[in-house]
C-alpha cells in the first residue's frame, strides 16, 4: 500500500512539470520535425524542408471523412492567392486519411482544385511528430522552421485569426 504522502508529492511534481512546460512551451518555439511522405505524384517529401527560407507556412492536417477539415482548407483555397500576394504564405494540406480512404484523396483535391501542396501521412508518422490528435489541426511555421502558433479544430471566420499570424511574421 502506498504512502497518500507520496502520491500527493507526485502530483505536485505533475502540476509543478505542467507549469513549467507552459511557461517554456510560451517563450519557445518548436522546430519543424523532418519525416518523409509522398505527395499526390507519389515524390518523397521531407517535411524539415516544408518551410522555405524567410517565407511561412501554413501546415493544415485533414482528412477525407472530416467536413471541418474540408470547409477549413476549401476556404483558405479561395483566400490563398491574396494571402500569397501579402505575406507570401505556402499552405501545405497533410491527408491523415489511412490505407482504408487514402484512394478518396486525389480525387477530392482535384475535384477543389486546391492550389497547394497536399501530402499523404496514411500512418500519421507526421502527426504523431507534430502531436496531432485530432483533425483539423493547423500549425503557422516561420521561414526558420520554428513553428510558431497553432490551432485546433475549425470555425466559419476562423481564417481571419490565421490572417492576423501572417501578418505579425511579415511585419
Amino acid at each position: 500500500m502506498k504512502h497518500p504522502f507520496t502520491m500527493n508529492r507526485f502530483q505536485s511534481f505533475l502540476l509543478l512539470t505542467c507549469l513549467l512546460a507552459l511557461g517554456l512551451g510560451a517563450s519557445f518555439s518548436q522546430s519543424l520535425p523532418a519525416v518523409q511522405l509522398k505527395n499526390l505524384e507519389g515524390e518523397t517529401i521531407s517535411t524539415g524542408d516544408l518551410a522555405t527560407e524567410g517565407q511561412p507556412t501554413l501546415i493544415c492536417f485533414w482528412a477525407t471523412w472530416c467536413s471541418p477539415c474540408k470547409r477549413e482548407l476549401n476556404n483558405y483555397a479561395e483566400l490563398y492567392e491574396d494571402w500569397q500576394d501579402e505575406t507570401g504564405v505556402n499552405i501545405v494540406a497533410v491527408s491523415i486519411d489511412d490505407q482504408r480512404s487514402i484512394r478518396r484523396v486525389a480525387p477530392y483535391v482535384n475535384s477543389v482544385l486546391w492550389d497547394y501542396d497536399v501530402l499523404l501521412d496514411p500512418n500519421k508518422d507526421f502527426a504523431r511528430a507534430m502531436q496531432v490528435v485530432n483533425v483539423p489541426h493547423t500549425f503557422l511555421v516561420n521561414g526558420e522552421g520554428e513553428i510558431v502558433w497553432q490551432h485546433n479544430n475549425y470555425a466559419d471566420g476562423d481564417e481571419e485569426e490565421v490572417y492576423e499570424e501572417l501578418l505579425k511574421l511579415v511585419e
